[in-house]
């Protein structure tokens, strides 16, 4: 079959390619060799700034170009090259070592003979989780930063205005799925803004660690070649450099701890969307929001009639997708056998697709949002057919003012019985009460007994 969209076998590169396109120059295996280059050519750099290591050699300015130029315009072309020499290596990050060198050969300048007399310090003293490790960690850096908070901010910025525009749109509260004290329309989505934010800084604030310290993580073959440089500055100096996190004690590999604890926040952000998603579902449910139609859009093959929430449903199928991977990394990616095995390498390869099913959810949260209207006919309707929810206020001003057996009274006024309007003023007339409390309960009603939340909305 010939490769399509239509032949993927992920819905990734398939169905939803053009929601992810952001992310593939990132997690593609093209963007993982991209960054490979990049922290070999800069570890090639920052060998030449250390004085003890003359071989080396002042490395020119054109000659610096030049290395960071491989990777700034890495191409497909470059990435198809990598991949035909793996064909021989049979090793992907030997075969991104023997790329850079072949370049360097290729160019007959002086810039050419300046880095021949380098080149074998290309991958000097490496190991190849001494390059994977900074990569993934790059790559998670420009996905989180670049892709995924710009648009969990898009989101949190839509949510904000729902909930200041519905501060004060009254509506019945369901506890137990049973009537319980109305709220409002904003302060249920100012619920999810505060939520969202929390958990919004705790993603931002993940540390991205890196190490860069040899094959079991002790500087071996660093030391016996120059045994008078300080390597562990040497490598902290260069982890920093790239704009990360340096982790001084470490196998082989980079115990992936951050991922973990980046994969946790991501994971608790998404779970509070998919809360969201099935609650906004059940108001569409109950005919709180009505949902905009879209020419030529069917809700059903065979029911004409049925505007289906499929957003809110397809962002709770893709959060899930990507937290069932997360889930797998937080537990997964920290452990290694010994100074290390092979088991994380397959999985480090899925990150991108945890993030790719997370921006779909979000995508699709953003778009059902879009279409939602609120229904104040069909709300104020239900909050009129519960007066019995003013039980709670009643009752609680009976226990202000000394009322014998407020709670049972109600109890046995309301529990399991239809109460009316009538009714229930008519149960707030024969009380004991001052005269202002008294006024202030009967002028209550479903709609008006919601305490603070429109402020508590409009403050969010």
């Amino acid at each position: 079959m010939p490769s399509s969209p239509l032949t993927a076998l992920s819905p990734l590169d398939g169905r939803y390619a053009g929601k992810v396109e952001a992310l593939r120059p990132i997690f593609s295996e093209a963007g993982l060799m991209r960054r490979r280059v990049l922290v070999e050519v800069r570890w090639l750099l920052e060998l030449a700034q250390e004085k003890s290591i003359v071989e080396v050699g002042n490395v020119s300015a054109g000659a610096q170009q030049f290395l960071l130029t491989l990777a700034e315009d890495f191409s497909l072309q470059d990435a198809q090259r990598i991949k035909a020499i793996e064909a021989t290596t049979n090793h992907d990050v030997k075969a991104v070592e023997y790329f850079i060198k072949e370049k360097i050969g290729q160019e007959k300048t002086e810039i050419g003979a300046e880095l021949s007399k380098a080149k074998e310090f290309v991958h000097f003293a490496c190991t190849s989780e001494d390059i994977n490790n900074l990569a993934y960690a790059l790559m998670l850096r420009d996905a989180r930063d670049g892709v995924l908070l710009p648009t969990l901010d898009k989101l949190i910025h839509t949510l904000r205005q729902m909930a200041h525009a519905l501060a004060a749109q009254a509506m019945l509260s369901r506890t137990h799925g049973q009537t319980a004290s109305p709220t409002t329309l904003g302060k249920e989505i100012a619920n999810v803004v505060a939520r969202l934010e929390r958990q919004r800084k705790q993603i931002a604030a993940a540390e991205l660690t890196g190490k860069i310290n040899g094959a079991v993580g002790n500087y071996n073959a660093h030391v016996v070649a120059y045994p008078q440089v300080d390597w562990p500055a040497l490598s902290k100096r260069f982890v920093e450099s790239l704009g990360l996190i340096w982790n001084p004690y470490t196998t082989q590999i980079e115990p992936h701890d951050y991922i973990a604890e980046l994969s946790d926040a991501m994971r608790r952000a998404n779970t509070i969307l998919i809360d969201f998603a099935r609650d906004v579902w059940g108001y569409v449910s109950l005919g709180y929001f009505e949902q905009a139609l879209k020419p030529g859009e069917v809700g059903s093959s065979t029911m004409p009639h049925k505007v289906n929430p499929i957003d809110f449903e397809n962002a709770e199928g893709n959060f899930g997708i990507a937290n069932a991977l997360h889930a797998h990394f937080a537990e997964k990616l920290p452990i290694s056998r010994w100074q290390r095995d092979l088991t994380d390498s397959t999985v480090l390869r899925a990150l991108g697709t945890a993030f790719g099913h997370t921006q779909i959810a979000l995508d699709s949260l953003l778009r059902g949002l879009a279409k939602l209207n609120p229904n104040p006919e069909r709300i104020a309707a239900d909050l009129d057919a519960s007066w019995e929810v003013l039980a709670e206020a009643v009752q609680t001003v009976m226990r202000r003012f000394g009322l014998p057996e407020p709670y049972e009274q109600l109890k046995a006024l309301t529990r399991g019985q239809g109460i009316t309007r009538e009714s229930m003023r008519a149960f707030i007339e024969g009380l004991a009460l001052p005269e202002d409390a008294k006024q202030r309960l009967l002028a209550l009603t479903p709609a008006t007994y919601t305490g603070l939340a429109a402020k508590l909305a409009d403050k969010i």
